[in-house]
Formats: structure tokens, C-alpha cells, sequence
């Protein structure tokens, strides 16, 4: 069975264990049925996510020319703080931004490889925890709009991290933590504008991923130094595959891709 197309993160659906989707223009495929199986994955070439032309991919999916115009490559998508719909101002496109920036984001802890803070739209709960390996997460506050989130993200990663080792997340080298009381312990460092949203008696979420057998060492798979990679699938973690030689392929990094995966 082969398919073929521009490779997009993968579409996920909570469940136990969680279900993943590699999206296609004209078909799907439940990854969670491969496991076990051998896996046979080629690059053909570049499509930018935004413009569709066959250029080299610059970051999350797009060429370059399009990723320093277009909105959804703007600096307030990494940095929440920096977003300003909410004062009427425009970065690179004020109707974008505002439908983007002026809904409900939740600042959240997350416990992938260690305890982080993070920020979310709130309709992306759960997908945002899941998309980073996370096992275990609770939200800290709730706020109506991007900027909030952002100055609560950055009050609090003073006090915990903001990052995840991919590598100890995906070696699954992690220990339980208590959500709650972190949540609780964070709360003093909420600025003033978001204090009011602080979200109070509420239970973390616990995820469960679709793995046979964790890597003891990583050997990162780019398809652009390595066109061509055969292996036989043992899980599937955040955004990754997981090869029984231990080989982790980062499908959301490879966004633009145009490969051909074929199930032997």
C-alpha cells in the first residue's frame, strides 16, 4: 500500500492509547495500524504550505519569502507576548491577528520531560499537549485573548521551564509530578491583568501514547540528507515516529515535504 503527498503534522483524536492521522489532499491514514509493520518512507520534493511552489522549506512548513510575510509565520506565534490585536494594531495583518489573537488562550503546565509552562488557543486543548509528548498537563489560567497568555507565560518561566527535551520525552526518561500543587505553587507569579482568570480546583489530564518500544538512543531521521529511510514502526510520540533501530522521525518538522510512504 503506498501513499503520497506533502507532509502536514499529524491529526490526532484523544483516545486510549491516542489515534494519529497522516492527512493526505485525497486520502488518510490511522498511523496506530502501522505499528509493527515495516515503513518505507521517500522525499520527492517541496510544497509550501502557503504559496504550494515546489521551494525549499525555510521553518514550520513554509518557503522562505512567504514565511517573513505571511502572518501565520509572525514573531507573536512564538511569542505570545508580542501580540497586539488586542490594542487595534496591526503586525502583518490586523483581520488575521484578530481572529487568531482575540479568542480564549489558556496557559498550561505541561509534563513531557520535565515540568513546563506553555500557551495554547483553548480550542487546541487537548491537541497542543498531545503534539508535545505530554503525558500529563492542567491548565493555570484561562484568558480572552493572546497577549495575556503571553505575559503570564513569561511572568511564570521564571520560576519553570518553558522548554522540552525532545530527547528525554521521546526516551520516555520521565517522572510523575504533581500538576496540582505546581499549579497552585505558580499562582503568586500570575501578573495582575491575568489574576482574575487564575483556574482553581481543577484535575490534571493524563494522555497515553501509541508506543510498542521506546529508543534507548535517538538517531534523528531528515529526509533531506537521507531521502530514502525503511524501518519497522515501535510507537508514535508527540509529532514523532519511533523506528525499532531507534531511528525518530519529526513529521511536524518536515511540514513541506512531498514524500511517498509505502507499507510493506
Amino acid at each position: 500500500m503506498k501513499y503520497e503527498g506533502v507532509l502536514t503534522k499529524m491529526q490526532t483524536e484523544v483516545g486510549q492509547p491516542i489515534q494519529y492521522y497522516l492527512v493526505f489532499p485525497t486520502d488518510f491514514l490511522n498511523v496506530n495500524q502501522l505499528l509493527d509493520k515495516k515503513v518505507k518512507i521517500a522525499f520527492q520534493g517541496y510544497q509550501c504550505l502557503n504559496c504550494e511552489l515546489n521551494k525549499k522549506i525555510y521553518r514550520q512548513g513554509y518557503c522562505y519569502d512567504c514565511f517573513f510575510e505571511i502572518p501565520q509565520a509572525a514573531d507573536w506565534i512564538m511569542r505570545p507576548e508580542l501580540s497586539t490585536a488586542h490594542l487595534d494594531k496591526e503586525d502583518r495583518d490586523l483581520t488575521y491577528e484578530k481572529k487568531v489573537q482575540l479568542q480564549p488562550h489558556v496557559v498550561y503546565l505541561a509534563n513531557s520531560s520535565n515540568v513546563k509552562v506553555g500557551v495554547t488557543r483553548k480550542s487546541q486543548v487537548p491537541t497542543r499537549w498531545i503534539d508535545q509528548g505530554a503525558h500529563e498537563a492542567i491548565e493555570i489560567v484561562e484568558v480572552p485573548n493572546r497577549y495575556l497568555a503571553g505575559i503570564t507565560e513569561v511572568a511564570l518561566k521564571e520560576h519553570v521551564a518553558d522548554k522540552t527535551n525532545w530527547r528525554t520525552m521521546l526516551k520516555n526518561e520521565i517522572i510523575d509530578q504533581d500538576l496540582v500543587a505546581w499549579r497552585d505553587k505558580l499562582q503568586q507569579y500570575i501578573p495582575e491583568e491575568a489574576a482574575s482568570y487564575f483556574i482553581a480546583n481543577n484535575k490534571e489530564t493524563n494522555l497515553e501514547f501509541p508506543v510498542l518500544q521506546y529508543p534507548k538512543k535517538l538517531k534523528s531521521l531528515n529526509l533531506e540528507k537521507t531521502p530514502t529511510f525503511e524501518g519497522i514502526l515501535k510507537g508514535i510520540k508527540g509529532q514523532y515516529l519511533l523506528f525499532e533501530d531507534n531511528t525518530v522521525f519529526n513529521v511536524r518538522g518536515s511540514e513541506g515535504y512531498v514524500v511517498s510512504i509505502q507499507i510493506n
